[in-house]
């Protein structure tokens, strides 16, 4: 048995979720923030069994596609002013990052 971690995009989640649980897969949702833009990401827990890992791990790779976002730099120095002021960069958002566990015992009460 495994224990798949998946953090993905919080505007991403509500699909895997629902797109999981149609194939028959548990999923334990928690709420957590990013580290990089700060923005929204939800973490996902699945248990399956070793024959449906693949199946799992194929759901999320298509419904967690990277894609490109503008958003606003870390502030920079102005010239000699002293202002400081935000510029737009292109990032990669989007995907899903993926922690797999072997899982020794599972017990459900």
């Amino acid at each position: 048995m495994k224990l798949i971690i998946a953090i993905v995009q919080d505007e991403d989640a509500s699909r895997l979720v629902s797109n999981l649980m149609n194939e028959g897969y548990g999923v334990t949702k928690l709420a957590t923030t990013g580290g990089f833009l700060k923005s929204g990401n939800t973490t996902l827990l699945v248990g399956v069994d070793d024959t449906k890992f693949d199946g799992c791990m194929s759901i999320i790779e298509k419904v967690c596609k990277s894609r490109k976002q503008i958003a606003s730099s870390p502030v920079t120095m102005g010239g000699s002013t002293g202002m400081y002021t935000p510029y737009p960069i292109e990032v990669t958002v989007g995907g899903a990052t993926v922690f797999v566990l072997t899982v020794d015992q599972f017990v459900k009460y």
